[in-house]
């Protein structure tokens, strides 16, 4: 009787244990606008880039000239959130951006003086620090009276921007005249397919890392490169030993590895540090950054990010 009281007992253990876990494994999500939806409403800016015309989402403009676009996000954030699936809200992401603007643009490169060079999105995603981007692209159909919405969600990892969940289709005709009441008639059949297929992403990456992109360079000054030998080792096969021993079950390719650069790609990383708190490509590249650093290497060398999941390290110098 024993036995089975403490069997009992030990398997209640195991099941709050178990629900615990997945509620901590929900991921965090945010709604943006696609380029598509942006450009056909004309919410877009345009910039000189070095004599080339490029168009960029102005998203702040788009918030301000749209009910529908913030009636519709708010619609899918509700129905996202009745599924478990909490949401970063955009706008105060916007906000927290603009308020960044006049420091970005006065930041420059201690050797270069080049400007910091980031697209809206890659702005965003730093800012919000969702782990899936929820791109919205949205058209409004008319039959007579009739109206419908045709809608594309994809579910995009923020740090790689693959496609890892999407959902698509066309709400049957209704004389409502209200996009958000068109756009749940429209998404429900898809919804819980969707979010099936963000939390699966979401489960791989709890267990065998996120993926991010490392990139190792070297400034043209530098008498040093991937080839030069500490300890009897080359350099290039010391990063790729850091990398095996740092990335979550040793998993990592290297692409491309020469004299000069040395390409990773699939680092896995863990989610979170021992301390639960969560862990991105700059604070995983970091310890690579201080581990090149420390003795007996010595090398000075820059940590360079480019969105969230792309770190390069120059080496030799800052």
């Amino acid at each position: 009787m024993k036995n089975i009281v403490q069997s009992i007992f030990m398997l209640c253990l195991l099941l709050i244990g178990s629900v615990g876990f997945s509620q901590a494994k929900k991921p965090t999500l945010m709604v943006v606008p696609s380029d598509v939806l942006c450009n056909q409403n004309g919410w877009m800016k345009t910039y000189n880039n070095q004599g080339n015309i490029v168009k960029v989402p102005d998203y702040k403009r788009a918030f301000q000239e749209s009910t529908y676009l913030l009636l519709t996000i708010s619609k899918i954030n509700e129905l996202m959130a009745e599924r478990g699936f909490p949401l970063k809200n955009m706008e105060s992401a916007l906000k927290t951006l603009e308020s960044n603007a006049a420091e970005n643009a006065m930041r420059s490169s201690k050797e270069t003086g080049a400007a910091v060079n980031e697209s809206p999105i890659d702005q965003l995603k730093a800012i919000a620090k969702a782990d899936i981007i929820l791109q919205l692209t949205l058209t409004l159909n008319k039959t007579g009276p009739k109206k419908s919405v045709t809608f594309n969600l994809q579910g995009l990892d923020s740090y790689t921007d693959k496609q890892i969940a999407s959902a698509s289709g066309t709400g049957a005709p209704s004389f409502s005249a209200e996009i958000p009441v068109l756009l749940e008639e429209a998404v429900l059949a898809h919804m819980d397919n969707f979010t099936g297929s963000l939390q699966n992403h979401f489960d791989d990456m709890f267990e065998n890392g996120r993926e991010v992109i490392v990139r190792i360079q070297k400034w043209d000054d530098w008498d040093g490169d991937l080839e030069s030998e500490y300890e009897d080792e080359e350099l290039g096969t010391i990063i790729e030993d850091w990398m095996a021993d740092n990335s979550v079950k040793g998993r990592f390719s290297t692409t491309d590895m020469t004299e000069n650069m040395a390409l990773f790609e699939q680092v896995r990383i863990p989610l979170f540090n021992e301390k639960g708190r969560a862990i991105d490509a700059r604070r995983f590249v970091k310890k690579l950054s201080k581990f090149l650093k420390n003795s007996p290497y010595e090398i000075p060398n820059k940590l360079v990010m480019k969105g969230l999941g792309r770190a390069t390290i120059i080496l030799g110098g800052k």
